[in-house]
């Protein structure tokens, strides 16, 4: 009896504990939603989105002052001891990212003997100078005569005239590099020339004068590989491409201006996304498109919105997030107990609902029969909604009571189809299209990125298994049933799941732990069992959980690093479904984010969002507001229910037999 008055003591003792944080983070998320509905607040990446905006601006004859003078303020505050700038923060220096911040600087008049610019650059010529550079920069330099257009990769426009059965077709690529390498045709097609002001040049990064193997991409050590397959063919199109005979350039380049002309966003942008927005509007201009054109009037528009004053700088987005903001906060919300039928969850799901999209996008050319029902991440992105935003949607619609009862249910079914129809041929579920898996386009030169494909991954396939069992499937039903087993094949031998969109072992495990609760998987399973002992040992001596983005690169940094509120959300929620109580980690992760909480908000330097695996990381700044709030919520149903286990979106709770406190304990020490 002493042991379990004792345990009661300390379950009282954390429930107040709980509540009190929960109460603060609830009242701060609440302040911040927008009249219209939406919450959303800024997202980073690295400088060289400032950068490449400096630069964009220099391309289409523009010099914003004051606003690139703050710009740079931000860049500068961003270097790195070494001179570099990195992907993220505490990482290590980039090149490529180093040389768009190199060449912003002068271009906004900074002198070559500046110390900034003269610690960059002996960063940059210690990594190999601009002959190291990825494409991306060499474009960038390219269209400004500071990179020979030989050393870009042959990119011949004539690729939007294959048919999408044919291996090679833009549809072929992800979403992201559709948008991207489309608009890119036209430009290498037109391969502009932009006068430089005097000294604003950066022939100075080169280590001596560039022959003809230093502008050359790698070739693979394989005798016979698609990467030297295509390496050969590149230098195929570049000889044909020397030659004035061209029958298919014009149907090829007008092809490209109908595709690119249809894809604009109502806002004026292109997918809602840094890179097709500024190279869109870069391929307009260069085919003679005026400044005062309708599409290059509201592309700029669009453009410029993304610059935002973020925590005492300036600084350009990579994209924005509402929907994803908003549709996670009202999780968040839901968790910690605000009623379905709140005033504020009712304008947020509105504000949803009104942005559900019902056209066909680029989804629909391999998916045809699909009706078209998602949401897109962004303010407006109809042609490419997604399906992690459209799960969690939907997941959080389903637990609301409002008074338009018809339309809600209405959205609801419109939604389960198009998102539960979007499985891919191997159970798994990604996050644009269906069967987006040709990976040998990732060998071609122009993917030095290695993103030219959108396969189906850990954590959207665990979230879409999520929204199944909570919609009331279970296993027996096949769709359940193959997401089930892609999971099974994909699981790490030290138990975890990787992580696409977010950092990164332990963001996959707690999505697909989610997943496998909801939709009624046995969790004493060997294989879960296996999950939960890594969550375990991946705990930090201070209670919290944390994962470096090193992970991407070095698979044994795999939950190693800092803890983050974000990510010690993610461990906590993530054990609550596996192990259906209050475990001793989880009440030491509870009791550091109640330690690190702050007016009822918690702080968060590192980036805990993944962009490109490897290449492109994301800061979102509401992710150590409300995962948090998520987890507590959690936890304190748990403790009330006299159970724990997470939890599902549509009830807040799994029915499952109480258990004694004292039986409890015993478990927990067991």
């Amino acid at each position: 009896m002493a042991t379990s008055g004792a345990h009661r003591h300390l379950e009282a003792d954390l429930g107040d504990l709980l509540g009190g944080a929960i109460d603060g983070a609830r009242d701060a998320i609440l302040q911040k939603q927008f009249a219209a509905g939406y919450w959303h607040a800024p997202l980073e990446a690295n400088v060289g989105m400032d950068a490449q905006y400096v630069v964009f601006n220099r391309f289409m004859g523009r010099r914003p002052v004051e606003t690139e003078r703050r710009l740079v303020e931000h860049i500068l505050a961003k270097q790195g001891d070494d001179g570099s700038w990195p992907l993220y923060h505490g990482g290590p220096g980039h090149l490529s990212t180093t040389i768009e911040a190199y060449f912003a600087l002068k271009l906004t008049g900074h002198a070559p003997g500046e110390p900034a610019l003269v610690r960059a650059r002996e960063f940059i010529h210690a990594h190999g100078g601009l002959a190291r550079a990825q494409v991306f920069t060499r474009a960038y330099l390219a269209y400004f005569g500071q990179f020979p257009w030989e050393g870009l990769p042959a990119m011949p426009v004539e690729l939007m005239l294959l048919p999408p059965w044919f291996p090679l077709n833009i549809y072929a690529m992800s979403s992201w590099a559709r948008e991207t390498v489309v608009p890119m045709l036209l430009l290498f097609a037109r391969k502009p020339r932009i006068d430089l002001e005097p000294g604003c040049g950066v022939e100075e990064l080169w280590l001596r004068p560039p022959t003809r193997s230093d502008l050359a991409f790698p070739a693979d050590d394989r005798i016979v590989s698609w990467g030297n397959f295509f390496l050969q063919l590149d230098r195929v199109l570049k000889l044909v491409g020397r030659s004035r005979w061209k029958p298919l350039r014009k149907r090829a380049a007008a092809r490209a201006e109908k595709w690119i002309l249809e894809r604009q966003d109502r806002n004026g942008g292109w997918g809602g996304i840094q890179p097709p927005m500024l190279n869109c509007v870069m391929a307009l201009r260069a085919i003679g498109y005026a400044d005062d054109h309708p599409a290059v009037r509201s592309g700029l528009h669009a453009i410029d919105d993304f610059v935002i004053e973020h925590e005492g700088h300036l600084l350009f987005q990579p994209c924005v997030s509402p929907t994803w903001d908003t549709a996670l906060t009202m999780r968040a919300l839901l968790d910690a107990g605000l009623p379905a039928d709140h005033p504020a969850l009712a304008r947020a799901a509105e504000w949803l609902i009104d942005n559900q999209i019902f056209k066909p996008g680029d989804w629909s050319v391999y998916n045809p029969d699909l009706d078209p029902g998602g949401w897109a991440f962004e303010f407006a992105n109809d042609w490419y909604p997604d399906v992690d935003d459209s799960a969690v949607i939907l997941m959080v619609l389903r637990r609301l009571r409002l008074a338009d009862a018809t339309r809600l249910e209405r959205s609801i079914a419109r939604g389960m189809h198009w998102t539960l129809g979007m499985q891919c041929r191997n159970g798994g579920y990604a996050a644009f299209d269906t069967d987006n898996d040709a990976a040998f386009l990732n060998e071609i030169p122009f993917a030095d990125m290695k993103a030219m494909i959108d396969p189906p991954t850990e954590d959207l396939t665990g979230r879409v298994l999520e929204l199944m069992g909570n919609a009331g499937f279970d296993l027996d039903f096949s769709r359940a049933r193959r997401a089930r087993d892609f999971l099974l094949r994909t699981q790490h031998a030290n138990g975890a799941w990787w992580g696409r969109w977010g950092s990164n072992f332990i963001y996959g495990t707690w999505s697909v732990l989610l997943g496998l609760r909801a939709i009624g998987e046995d969790m004493d399973a060997p294989y879960v069992k296996r999950a939960v002992r890594w969550l375990e040992e991946h705990q930090n001596a201070d209670g919290g959980w944390g994962e470096t983005l090193a992970s991407y690169d070095d698979p044994s940094l795999a939950g190693c690093g800092p803890s983050t509120p974000s990510q010690t959300a993610w461990a906590i929620m993530g054990l609550l479904a596996a192990q259906g109580r209050v475990t001793p980690a989880v009440e030491r992760g509870v009791r550091w984010l109640i330690e690190q909480q702050q007016d009822g908000t918690w702080t968060e330097e590192p980036f805990t969002g993944t962009g490109f695996p490897g290449h492109f990381y994301l800061r979102y700044t509401m992710y150590r507001e409300y995962f948090p709030l998520m987890a507590l919520g959690q936890v304190r149903a748990a403790l009330e229910a006299a159970v724990t286990v997470p939890l599902s979106f549509e009830t807040g709770r799994v029915a499952v037999a109480r258990a004694p406190l004292v039986e409890r304990a015993a478990a927990a020490s067991a």
